[in-house]
């Protein structure tokens, strides 16, 4: 695998892989409480198949990120536009979650929020543009 020779697309490619490690541990924590606790919460949204839908989703996502982070790594044009949308998502549940009235979730929030911000602002400078062009250039 070819190594990416610009530390922005290696930084891209760490905060992607970052965020689906922990949206796969995500899933797995929900399986672990599932199996352990059992259904909680009010019956409505607390049922067998709205858990296994989340537990889907989230492991989705996270598998599609490490696929992102591996088109970073590789410097492939492709990766920005997934990620620019996964790291939308992340603002949109980020933003909330820093606004939360406990500490821990707080900080959750910030971290999701800074780490969106960044990646969006990074996965836009024109070095990155220039490599990701440089590098299909050579490889179409």
């Amino acid at each position: 695998m070819a190594v990416p020779r610009h530390p922005l697309l290696i930084g891209l490619a760490i905060i992607a892989a970052a965020q689906g490690i922990a949206l796969i541990g995500y899933a797995v924590f929900d399986i672990v409480q599932g199996v352990t606790v059992g259904l909680t919460g009010p019956e409505e949204v607390s049922n067998l198949p709205g858990l296994i839908l989340q537990i889907a989703i989230f492991a989705a996502l996270g598998v599609g990120l490490l696929f992102v982070a591996r088109g970073w790594w590789r410097a492939k044009y492709g990766a920005r536009a997934p990620f620019i949308v996964a790291q939308l998502l992340a603002l949109v549940v980020g933003v909330p979650l820093a606004s939360a009235p406990d500490a821990g979730t707080q900080q959750v929030g910030i971290v999701l929020v800074a780490a969106a911000v960044i990646g969006i602002v990074v996965a836009l400078l024109p070095p990155v543009t220039r490599v990701l062009i440089e590098t299909g250039e050579r490889d179409g």
